[in-house]
């Protein structure tokens, strides 16, 4: 299966798109990136410099995954949504000089198998968000997320757990601490706080 990029696609000579991949209209890509197979780039998106996606990622539109930013398979990027990469933003040095590239030390985000980050949402680098979890549109990511959890918020928060269908996990009855999802039926056990496992 073929590579598409679309003609006002912005996409770096060296970077590395793997097969089925498909990069829309207005969408950049800088150098030494390395997008996995089947992905999906969406209008206006900016993909960062050395950023790496795996295969089936999805980038929706205007989303802006700045280096050095590391996504793993499966990952949902909402519309919109900011990834960042500096502690301590700032145009100008303290003596009022023009920052360049080696006045700053770049942080980047990771976002682990399978999770979806939703639209117009932020993560605050350095952050890492674990393996299918997932983050509500809006929310404000100021710290590590774990797998499975569903976070909302200003900064966001836990508020319940979520399977890889991507719906609500729902408490078992009588089984503290055990949770099923309505749609697959599979069930996980939360073995610490803010610890979710596979039952």
């Amino acid at each position: 299966m073929g590579v598409k990029v679309v003609d006002s696609a912005d996409v770096a000579e060296d970077v590395v798109v793997g097969c089925g991949t498909s990069i829309w209209h207005l969408a950049q890509v800088r150098e030494q990136a390395t997008l996995g197979c089947n992905c999906i780039i969406g209008r206006g998106a900016y993909i960062g410099e050395g950023v790496v996606l795996g295969d089936n990622c999805k980038v929706q539109n205007y989303a802006l995954v700045y280096e050095p930013a590391f996504l793993e398979d499966g990952v949902f990027i909402g519309p919109a949504v900011t990834l960042t990469n500096d502690h301590f933003p700032r145009a100008i040095n303290a003596d009022g000089t023009r920052k360049s590239a080696s006045d700053w030390e770049q942080v980047g985000v990771t976002i682990r198998r399978g999770a979806a980050i939703g639209a117009r949402s932020v993560c605050v680098a350095p952050v890492e968000i674990g393996p299918w979890a997932m983050v509500a549109a809006g929310a404000v990511v100021t710290r590590d997320v774990p797998a499975y959890a569903l976070v909302a918020g200003v900064p966001a928060r836990r508020i319940g757990w979520v399977g890889p269908e991507g719906v609500k996990l729902v408490a078992v009855d009588g089984a503290p601490g055990r949770f099923r999802c309505p749609v697959s039926g599979d069930e996980f056990v939360e073995t610490a706080p803010d610890t979710l496992e596979r039952a």
